[in-house]
């Protein structure tokens, strides 16, 4: 198996990202994390297509107030590991990912802190697979497509770009996904993992994986999920930026789904796109940690 990985000296100088990141090999890809602050709350921060922890530089310092903070970078993107070609990836391996990582970590007592691609993965794994292991949930700008919904327009149109584009332009990608404008060398940081278009697969191929009809790969799973979310009776507190035309729509069903969500504050992030960890990340982090103080035990 052929994996690929990053120059270390692409993450050098990086913009308010003085971390030092820690490895761990999970089935035989090393994954790359961070491992902030300590305490008996574990906060598990999950990013999305196609970032990588540097989305989460923003949140940190607060967060790390609260307790412990890990942040991994899921296969295929940051500094893990990556597999040249785009059939190298599906939903399954990436799951199976998370999986392995959080149990070679043994991280319990969690706050699931997720967006875009970081759902899809972290609220089926918590709500199926491990629960025991969570103590909160907070979605945000994510869903369960399980292809039974129809995607936004929006969504489509990113599909369709990604699907036909050669050299797949990270940057612009993040950039687009903003609110706000990005300066040029936070625009370089999310560059900085995809020296070349190899290394770019996995960012490739996530978008084609989200499903589409019930027949796709992971749609079973994250169908589960919905009906395992449906009672779940833990704290969740869901989290959507206003200016998101992607997930924009998925917000309120989600919080509907999920039956202590509407015990928490009726809460949509002013001014911040699709990141909005990147457009609003000091204002999130707080309503994060209120979150999870107002609900300790």
């Amino acid at each position: 198996m052929r994996l690929l990985r990053a120059p270390e000296a692409r993450f050098e100088d990086l913009p308010d990202f003085d971390y030092d990141p820690e490895f761990v090999d999970v089935d035989g890809v090393r994954m790359a994390y961070l491992d902030e602050g300590t305490g008996e709350e574990t906060i598990l921060c999950l990013h999305g297509e196609p970032t990588y922890s540097f989305l989460y530089r923003k949140m940190l310092p607060r967060l790390t107030d609260v307790g412990r903070v890990v942040v991994p970078d899921f296969p295929g993107f940051g500094r893990s590991e990556k597999h040249p070609d785009t059939e190298d990836y599906s939903y399954e391996q990436s799951f199976a990912a998370l999986a392995g990582f959080v149990e070679a970590l043994d991280l319990t007592n969690i706050t699931l802190v997720c967006q875009d691609w970081g759902g899809l993965l972290g609220l089926p794994y918590a709500a199926l697979e491990a629960p025991d292991r969570f103590a909160r949930l907070v979605p945000m700008n994510t869903g369960l497509p399980d292809g039974t919904q129809e995607p936004a327009e929006a969504w489509w149109e990113f599909h369709d770009f990604v699907a036909e584009v050669e050299d797949l332009p990270i940057g612009s990608l993040v950039s687009n996904g903003c609110a706000t404008d990005l300066p040029d060398d936070v625009v370089a940081a999310y560059e900085a993992p995809f020296p070349d278009v190899e290394h770019k697969a996995g960012a490739r191929a996530w978008p084609l994986l989200v499903p589409t009809s019930p027949d796709d790969g992971g749609a079973e799973t994250l169908s589960a999920a919905q009906e395992a979310l449906g009672d779940w009776e833990k704290p969740a507190f869901v989290l959507f930026s206003d200016s998101d035309p992607i997930t924009h729509d998925a917000r309120d069903p989600l919080r509907k789904l999920i039956p202590t969500a509407t015990e928490q504050p009726d809460v949509w992030v002013e001014g911040a796109g699709h990141f909005l960890q990147e457009d609003a990340g000091e204002r999130v982090a707080e309503h994060v940690a209120d979150f999870i103080e107002r609900t300790a035990p």
